[in-house]
């Protein structure tokens, strides 16, 4: 065999060349984000299940508008008192572990709902009041959850983009869910809704439980990814059993977390942008059926069209927060502009007290979900100032003060609207809360930086 002197340096170079030629980084994160985004999609939509049917389940077991915003905020006492101790399981067990345990007990619990129209009128009440509480209950660590795996899977330059993602899925579990509830309620009637989320939702809970793993044990994740997310700020290891950080609370650092001022005007805000989601979620289908006279079947398609707008607008917000990041704004600049924005925008929806035509409505409705999509950034914000320590505890305050609303939002509308005998000032509820939020960022919330628990 002839080798020339040329040929074999060629060779050698480019052996050579291939050893030493960084290997290109996986993008594993982003099927993680995706894997997130439809979980968080069917979260949503078992939540959506009973704002779709409660004109059907109403008429069919007898309940009353004030019974059902009763039934509704159950849900919501739930889901808060659960949300600490929620935290504290994901800081103990894991994301994954936790994550998928969650699932797999909300969608038996949407499955079982489906048999709530066999029980009698009398035990009604009670039977929906109590499933609908344990739907909260075991959906708790859900968002704290993607909080923390958000954390340990995106860099910070990437993380407003990410959460904003799968904090988007409410919008499109409203917008693919809704129109098929509304049909599937009209041609079979409400029990079906909740037997097929329960279902995929099962379905979704072994899917996840046999493939997710951390960002160092993913066995399709190479080392160019690990170091990148590493470099970026990303905390890849907080469910590694070896090296995540072991601490235990002081009374003092406890007080820290529940009396800061940069966390304190966070949760607020949370709580502010909160009353629009449960306000969408609970009675927004009864207004457009029962004020604005559009039958099942139209109210699930008329409430998707926001819900698309809504989905548009948290895409634009985290990548213009991100954008700007990467620019070289600050943090807080970065994070703030577009809550303030987005809020101001949501604060329209008012204006439909002063409207005839469904169109228009539909029109100032889908500019206030794209101005609440643009301000949900709140979720970044808690990524990025949460103490290293307890990343999940600090999701789970977050979260349980944001979700309040879904306790006081639909009680307080249904006074409202058997009071008033209308929506107008379920509207103006919603709006005055909207522009408490801008206030709570511009004055109360101070520089967005990683805190540190108190020595």
């Amino acid at each position: 065999m002839n080798i020339t002197k040329g040929s074999l340096e060629t060779q050698t170079a480019k052996v050579f060349s291939a050893t030493v030629r960084p290997k290109r980084r996986t993008v594993i994160r982003y099927f993680v984000l995706a894997f997130l985004f439809t979980i968080t999609a069917i979260n949503y939509g078992d939540r959506a299940t009973l704002g779709i049917a409660r004109s059907n389940i109403s008429q069919d077991l007898g309940l009353s508008p004030v019974s059902m915003g009763y039934i509704f905020s159950a849900f919501g006492w739930a889901y808060v008192i659960n949300q600490v101790p929620g935290g504290w399981l994901l800081d103990r067990y894991g994301s994954i572990r936790v994550y998928g345990i969650s699932l797999f007990a909300w969608s038996l619990c949407t499955l079982a709902i489906s048999g709530a129209g066999h029980v009698p009128q009398s035990l009604a009440f009670p039977v929906l009041f109590f499933l609908w509480a344990g739907l909260g209950l075991v959906e708790a660590p859900a968002f704290p959850a993607n909080s923390r795996i958000t954390s340990s899977w995106f860099p910070i330059g990437e993380r407003g983009l990410a959460t904003s993602i799968f904090n988007s899925a409410q919008y499109v579990a409203v917008a693919f869910f809704a129109p098929l509830m509304g049909w599937v309620t009209q041609r079979l009637g409400w029990e079906y809704i909740f037997a097929m989320m329960g279902f995929l939702g099962v379905l979704l809970a072994i899917l996840w439980l046999v493939t997710m793993r951390p960002p160092a044990q993913h066995p399709h994740v190479n080392d160019a990814e690990l170091t990148y997310i590493r470099e970026g700020g990303a905390l890849i290891d907080i469910d590694d059993k070896n090296k995540k950080i072991k601490h235990k609370l002081t009374r003092q650092q406890v007080q820290f977390m529940l009396t800061d001022r940069t966390l304190l005007g966070v949760y607020g805000g949370q709580y502010c942008i909160n009353v629009i989601l449960y306000f969408f979620l609970t009675w927004f289908p009864s207004y457009l059926h029962q004020a604005r006279g559009l039958s099942l079947t139209q109210t699930g398609f008329a409430a998707s069209v926001p819900a698309l707008c809504g989905l548009l607008g948290a895409i634009v917000g985290g990548a213009l927060s991100d954008r700007l990041l990467r620019s070289g704004r600050s943090a807080s600049f970065a994070r703030k502009t577009p809550f303030i924005v987005g809020m101001g925008l949501a604060s329209t929806l008012c204006f439909c007290n002063f409207v005839q035509s469904p169109l228009v409505i539909i029109a100032i409705m889908s500019l206030a979900f794209f101005g609440k999509g643009v301000a949900a950034i709140g979720w970044a914000v808690i990524s990025d100032i949460a103490p290293k320590e307890v990343p999940g505890l600090a999701a789970g305050i977050f979260n349980a003060i944001g979700n309040v609303a879904g306790i006081v939002t639909p009680i307080a509308v249904g006074y409202i609207v058997s009071l008033t005998a209308s929506y107008d000032g379920a509207l103006l509820f919603v709006a005055v809360h909207c522009i408490a939020a801008i206030l709570l960022y511009l004055f109360v919330v101070g520089k967005i930086r990683r805190l540190a628990l108190p020595a």
